[in-house]
């Protein structure tokens, strides 16, 4: 398959990225730093001009399948959070891989694929961590209403914990939940992109 992946210079981007290369497939990679096309998926206009270019990369053909691996949101507490902060997460996590949705139906395989991310915080809020509760839990949302549009392409949402990898960094702002390893979360990315399964959120926890 041929699969645009978004944040593919992250944690999991990278985990992803090796075990879809490692699989055959051929990877498009995106970043706003790095990788095959340097775009942000916070603008829809980028979001426009990364179809495009994508289209234009590496063989020729439509794309396969679209992962996301990338999504920003400020960590704070409630009281300290402002109409600003609540907005620039839900734009930076949900309104941008919507928009990649949105504009990649047109772009994509008669039976592609889309995978997003969310995340532990959407079930399991910690201190903090409000506006990623908010953002998780609006992203697959989404993806449940999307499916049943966008047949016969899929959607689906991969929904980690932290990563081993993370605990020394951010272990303590995750007290008694275990980790999953990164590698593992990236498994649920092939299950999505070669699977059959749409509107699922696959919980890694």
């Amino acid at each position: 398959m041929r699969i645009l992946l978004i944040g593919a210079a992250g944690t999991l981007g990278t985990a992803v990225h090796k075990t879809l290369t490692a699989r055959g497939h051929e990877i498009v990679t995106v970043g706003r730093h790095s990788g095959d096309l340097r775009h942000d998926i916070e603008d829809p206009e980028q979001i426009t001009r990364m179809y495009r270019a994508a289209e234009g990369a590496g063989a020729a053909g439509r794309l396969d399948a679209v992962a996301s691996a990338a999504g920003d949101v400020p960590y704070k507490p409630v009281l300290e959070m402002t109409p600003e902060d609540h907005t620039a997460a839900f734009r930076g996590k949900v309104l941008s891989q919507l928009e990649v949705v949105r504009q990649g139906v047109s772009r994509i395989a008669e039976r592609g694929s889309f995978t997003l991310i969310s995340g532990v915080l959407g079930r399991e809020p910690i201190p903090t961590g409000s506006a990623a509760a908010m953002t998780n839990g609006a992203v697959e949302a989404f993806v449940r209403a999307a499916a049943i549009e966008i047949a016969p392409q899929r959607v689906n949402a991969v929904s980690p914990t932290l990563f081993t990898e993370c605990v020394p960094q951010y272990g303590e702002f995750f007290p008694g939940m275990p980790p999953v390893d990164v590698d593992t979360v990236a498994q649920a990315y092939v299950r999505s992109i070669e699977g059959a399964q749409t509107g699922q959120v696959y919980e890694l926890s």
